[in-house]
């Protein structure tokens, strides 16, 4: 793929929470940045670390890169090209697509890595790790 991008950081760490499927998308699932997927065995929410309570099954200190702009859902290879980048630097991905662009989670820990990664495939960040 030789298409480059121009993502930006998100500025608050998200936790990536779990909880049964047919629980209610609870109030404290906010931020700027949330997101919700529902399946038979499963509710997932994304959304500012701050706001998940203690005892709820989570991932912490994870760190949004999101492609700016809108990509066309004709667009092919994207995310393969984006992750096969992350994967050869051994940064785990947790990929989040949205009707307009697409976004990868890493952990803070290997933000560095994965910028450095994205930037290796010509690509800008905006942005810096959250606090």
């Amino acid at each position: 793929m030789t298409t480059t991008f121009e993502f930006s950081v998100h500025d608050e760490r998200l936790a990536i929470a779990r909880l049964p499927a047919d629980a209610a998308v609870p109030a404290w699932a906010r931020g700027g940045f949330v997101t919700t997927s529902r399946t038979r065995g499963e509710l997932s929410i994304v959304c500012a670390q701050q706001h998940v309570p203690a005892g709820v099954q989570h991932d912490r200190d994870k760190v949004a890169f999101g492609i700016v702009g809108t990509v066309p859902m004709t667009t092919v290879g994207i995310l393969a090209s984006l992750c096969g980048a992350l994967a050869a630097a051994k940064v785990p991905v947790f990929a989040i697509s949205t009707h307009d662009t697409d976004y990868l989670l890493v952990s803070a820990d290997r933000f560095a890595a994965a910028a450095a990664a994205l930037r290796g495939l010509g690509h800008r960040i905006t942005g810096s790790l959250p606090g």
